[in-house]
């Protein structure tokens, strides 16, 4: 079989991947790391015992996130794609060590690996590409977003893709689905990821199936910077937390109501970003001053080795896998005995669904204004179509699937639909 000369990306704001198409009208997927077709979208540069002017290491995905989270030298960067049509992206900033790098050729460092590990699987250059797109990179402004896709088409082309192609993510997402369409219908794309929920009203059919220019079909399109992160932060704030003393009291005294130990630490515990940042020495010096706020010494403690020994993403880690379990089985038990020898404490799902559901319940809505703003009833969607990591957690889909409760649901490949049907794009356009 000869090698694809093309590809298409799926460049996400937490996660991307890369297909192939191959010869049989198929998108093969390309394993990127560890074995997995999806890595997270993120660069760190380590400029750790660099000499001179040694140029930064660079480390992408799951590797880039490890050296961040082992506390190297250098700069991590997340969530790149939400710089397009920005006024940074042409901007630069520091890395360490005096270093810097434009934010724009951030992008371009990433997609240029992501087509050497494409070039790898596909024994060959490739040079045409089809690359995903939201349907607004800028929300209500036409001038900036042509000039988000500009700088993403710009980026690519800098790294060696010398014809590029553009398909809107919801799209790609119902192409797959919409092979087995016999008649035209209306589609609820439900993209829950790891920063945002989106979702589009998209219209499909084997009549538009070859189409190339597909922006018609998509009536509307809503979301909210809600997602998987952020259940993840509830539950920590929820169940692992309160054992290092948020929300505990600090001690009683004379004519006094007890009052609450300050929670600022807690929250930058549980947010991914702001973690790093509770291990600077001030820091912690801070903290430890603050042992006469608690009542109970023991929480101090906890926080403290928490601080000290930089426990705060393994906690996340912790809590995102009892998300998980949760969301399986129904209830768990958290080992905490990274924090205290022994320490546990369990999960029930209405304990879990108690501080997940104003999120979930701000996802629901985002649905429902969804259909408002494509001007149709609920009882027009026939088919309610989820894709993304998040849309494991069953509670998050049962209650989606309310707002549309006569539509069949479907569940795409949670971690690679869109980038399938980027792929199946790919084949149209390129041949």
């Amino acid at each position: 079989m000869t090698a694809p000369s093309c590809c298409a990306i799926d460049f996400g704001t937490s996660n991307s991947a890369i297909t192939l198409p191959q010869a049989d009208g198929s998108a093969r997927l390309v394993m990127v790391e560890d074995g997995r077709p999806t890595m997270p979208t993120t660069v760190f540069y380590d400029v750790e015992d660099l000499e001179g002017h040694e140029p930064p290491r660079q480390l992408h995905g799951r590797a880039a996130l490890a050296a961040y989270v082992e506390g190297r030298e250098g700069r991590l960067m997340r969530s790149m794609k939400s710089i397009l049509g920005s006024g940074l992206a042409e901007q630069s900033t520091e890395v360490g060590e005096g270093r810097s790098v434009r934010y724009l050729d951030v992008i371009g460092d990433y997609l240029r690996h992501l087509r050497r590990l494409g070039e790898q699987a596909a024994g060959g250059p490739l040079a045409r590409v089809v690359l995903g797109r939201p349907v607004h990179f800028v929300d209500e402004d036409d001038a900036r977003d042509a000039k988000a896709q500009a700088s993403l088409e710009a980026a690519a082309r800098e790294v060696g893709f010398a014809e590029v192609h553009f398909q809107f993510e919801p799209i790609a997402a119902a192409l797959d689905h919409e092979q087995s369409v016999t008649q035209e219908e209306l589609v609820l794309v439900a993209d829950i990821g790891g920063g945002t929920s989106d979702f589009s009203l998209v219209r499909v059919g084997p009549q538009r199936r070859e189409r190339l220019d597909r922006k018609d079909d998509i009536l509307a399109n809503h979301g909210v910077h809600v997602a998987g992160t952020d259940f993840d932060r509830r539950l920590d704030l929820a169940a692992i937390l309160p054992l290092c003393g948020y929300r505990s009291l600090g001690p009683a005294r004379p004519g006094e109501r007890p009052r609450e130990v300050p929670n600022a630490v807690y929250f930058d515990l549980a947010t991914w970003h702001l973690i790093n940042g509770v291990y600077a020495t001030n820091r912690v010096l801070e903290l430890q001053r603050m042992r006469s706020f608690y009542a109970d010494a023991r929480l101090h403690a906890r926080l403290m080795h928490v601080v000290q020994a930089r426990l705060g993403h393994a906690l996340l880690a912790r809590a995102e896998a009892a998300k998980i379990a949760v969301a399986e089985g129904g209830a768990t038990t958290l080992g905490l005995d990274l924090i205290e020898p022994g320490l546990a404490t369990p999960l029930d799902a209405t304990t879990a669904l108690d501080a997940l559901d104003a999120d979930l319940q701000r996802i629901a809505d985002a649905a429902v204004e969804t259909l408002a703003r494509a001007g149709v009833t609920a009882q027009d969607v026939r088919t309610l179509y989820f894709t993304g990591g998040s849309t494991g957690l069953r509670a998050l889909t049962e209650r989606i699937a309310q707002v549309v409760p006569g539509a069949r649901v479907v569940h795409g490949d949670r971690e690679s639909s869109v980038a399938r049907g980027l792929g199946l794009h790919a084949l149209r356009v390129f041949g």
